[in-house]
């Protein structure tokens, strides 16, 4: 019997008695879609059976006018109960030429089953959106009681597989291919001959119908022989170039990815935390003890910060290299991060990009164990909702710049450079105007992370930096009206704090926000958060610099961030004056809506031949910036190339080179409270004076 012929007793059994499951929200909506699977089933043999629906298709007006087939449910929705049996997953690694991973997974099945669905995860956490990578999986077989099986791609839930069983299958093996990607333009390149950073959700199925966590499953991994191999995951067990690990449930092996390398180093941070470091060659690795000492005390001021922890061990997982994809993403009891092969050996130069290990270390807490209620789901097809991403990404944002400052990652310089760059690009953002940060949390859905023409008027994901503004302006507020009591700090012991050591997670909605913040300092929280975070047409969000005791202003030279932002991608940013980011070749990568260059006709893709008739380079175009200041001055003339024609465009700016800086507003030199904010919360050791 086919799986097309299976819906209909399916569809009858539950039409007749309105049972299936017994869990109450699930047979609901079973019931309601069951009328539809049936007539589903019923038109589908009838299309089979039929060869024209010409005589069933009414006219309108004249003109053929067919009706919609209803679309019915054909996955079931996740209950929390027990998967019977547990996965055996291998995967083969070791193809580092062609960065192929090749699966081999036995899914036991229940004694009488005649069908199986699996699925390939879709809504990853921590990419808040759809970021299933279907396209790269390949050449899928199931096998049971050595048999080739039949399956079926689901047409409505593409990242559904529905396989028939003979009779008598206790188990079904699945054999694919997860062909990653061997350049940028086809994706994130996971592996190169140095080292691989293996996700499990990209390479692994998983049955329909039961929560994530209810699911148990085994791993095993070959990899290329002599690489190192660093992963949350625990029970590890070593033979040859294979290594297994300990039965665990399937929410925690997504939660648990590996980078394995030729060139690995590991450290110890204290409280169960260990840096784990894979590198393009071995000389990178080599981390001054001063060096480790910073992420140390990163780990120490989180605790400080939160109050407690929530894993039992926590493995910070970091590329050095140039030569696989970029990432930093958060997990539970783990991180990827990825920083430039230099980190270690070029410190000074890289301190503007220190702070993705802090920001990634923080969301353990923000975003993992505390975690937006429709952000969490109990699988990976139910769609998460980003509503309130403004306090998991937002907050952590917050979070990440005041430990990498605490922790000496960062220096101050650098993190006010950083706070001047978000309050000066959203002071000049005419996408403000109808877009709120709460409906920025959308945009991962349906944006999915691509470039866009004019991002100063449709918004990015903005709820992570303003988010974070938002949060320091909290801070301030409390501080202020508790006489410098009381801070954000309290608020995260309240809010992180509770079950030291629990790592599962709590949802939560914004009144609880609201509440612990009133529990700290008693004031309208809820018409605060509302009006900066809800509404759009919001002034800057310069509030929490402002009543921290600085300042947004303007300077002909970039702040240290900015800087050395520019130095390290090779670009020109001239967004607070012109109204344009230039990359190295002279192309427009930016081009402000409304500002100068815009209203002159340079977009985006333009490139900058000329200035004034001399040939383009970066020095020349800011001398001529420089000497257009005075308003009677001549436009500065660039020769603009764009498709085949090059056009001599005048560009109307007087206001000379613009880039923001934070600077004291406060008079006098007590610390103001944004310095407060970035002191370490560590005990200052006090030298011992020497007996007489």
């Amino acid at each position: 019997m086919s799986l097309i012929e299976k819906r209909q007793p399916f569809a009858r059994q539950m039409v007749a008695t309105g049972t299936a499951w017994r869990h109450e929200p699930t047979m609901q909506k079973l019931r309601a879609v069951a009328p539809l699977l049936l007539a589903l089933s019923t038109s589908t043999l009838a299309l089979a059976q039929t060869p024209s629906n010409e005589a069933a298709t009414p006219q309108v007006n004249g003109r053929s006018a067919p009706q919609a087939v209803p679309i019915g449910q054909t996955v079931p929705d996740a209950r929390d109960v027990p998967y019977p049996g547990t996965i055996t997953l291998d995967i083969d690694a070791s193809d580092t030429q062609r960065a192929a991973y090749r699966v081999t997974e036995t899914i036991p099945v229940a004694a009488g089953a005649t069908s199986l669905t699996v699925l390939l995860p879709e809504w990853l956490p921590g990419n808040h959106g759809p970021r299933g990578t279907l396209a790269e999986l390949a050449d899928l077989h199931f096998f049971a009681g050595g048999k080739e099986l039949t399956w079926l791609r689901d047409p409505v839930e593409v990242f559904a597989f529905h396989v028939d069983l003979p009779a008598g299958t206790r188990e079904v093996t699945a054999k694919f291919i997860h062909t990653s990607p061997l350049q940028t333009s086809e994706g994130r390149i996971t592996v190169t001959q140095e080292m691989l950073n293996l996700q499990w959700e990209k390479m692994s199925l998983y049955p329909a119908g039961h929560y994530v966590r209810q699911i148990r499953i085994k791993p095993t991994v070959t990899f290329p022989a002599g690489w190192q191999v660093a992963t949350a995951l625990d029970g590890k067990s070593v033979a040859g170039n294979r290594v297994t690990w300990a039965e665990t449930d399937y929410e925690t092996l997504i939660d648990s990815p590996i980078f394995a390398g030729k060139y690995f180093q590991s450290w110890d941070l204290g409280q169960n935390v260990r840096l784990n470091v894979v590198a393009d060659k071995p000389e990178q690795l080599a981390a001054k003890p001063e060096q480790i000492d910073a992420h140390r005390a990163l780990v120490s001021e989180a605790r400080l910060a939160f109050g407690a922890n929530h894993f039992d061990h926590y493995d910070l997982l970091l590329a050095l290299t140039d030569r696989m994809g970029g990432i930093g993403l958060e997990h539970h009891r783990s991180s990827e991060n990825q920083l430039e092969p230099d980190a270690f050996t070029e410190w000074d130069k890289n301190e503007w990009d220190r702070g993705l290990l802090p920001h990634e270390f923080g969301h353990s807490w923000s975003g993992k164990f505390r975690r937006p209620a429709r952000l969490w789901t109990p699988d990976y097809r139910q769609p998460m909702q980003g509503d309130l991403l403004w306090a998991y990404e937002g907050q952590d944002q917050f979070w990440g710049l005041v430990l990498a400052a605490r922790s000496g990652l960062q220096g101050k310089d650098i993190v006010l450079g950083q706070l001047a760059s978000w309050a000066g690009g959203f002071s000049e953002q005419p996408g403000r105007g109808w877009r709120s940060i709460e409906d920025t949390g959308s945009d991962p859905v349906f944006a999915a992370r691509k470039p866009k023409p004019f991002p100063s008027l449709t918004r990015n994901e903005d709820y992570y930096t303003e988010g974070a503004l938002v949060w320091l302006e909290a801070d301030q507020i409390i501080r202020a009206g508790t006489g410098g009591a009381k801070s954000i700090d309290d608020f995260a012991h309240l809010f992180f704090g509770m079950r030291g050591g629990d790592y599962g997670e709590i949802g939560f909605e914004t009144d609880e926000i609201a509440a612990k913040l009133n529990a700290v300092y008693p004031y309208d929280w809820a018409s605060f958060l509302h009006a900066k975070l809800a509404t759009p047409r919001q002034p800057a969000p310069v509030g929490g610099i402002e009543k921290g005791g600085y300042r947004l202003v303007w300077k002909e030279e970039p702040n240290p961030f900015d800087k050395a932002r520019m130095t390290e991608g090779k670009f020109l940013s001239l967004y607070h004056s012109l109204g344009i980011n230039i990359d190295k070749d002279g192309k427009v990568t930016a081009s402000r809506w409304d500002g100068p260059a815009f209203n002159a006709g340079i977009v985006n893709g333009a490139k900058i031949v000329a200035v004034n008739g001399d040939t383009y380079d970066a020095d020349t175009l800011k001398k001529a910036i420089t000497a257009a200041k005075d308003a009677n001055a001549k436009p500065v003339e660039l020769l603009v190339q764009r498709g085949t024609r090059f056009l001599s465009v005048p560009v109307n700016w007087h206001g000379g080179l613009r880039y923001p800086w934070l600077e004291r507003a406060a008079a006098g030199t007590a610390p103001t409270g944004l310095d407060l904010l970035l002191q370490p919360k560590r005990p200052v050791p006090v030298a011992k004076k020497r007996g007489k």
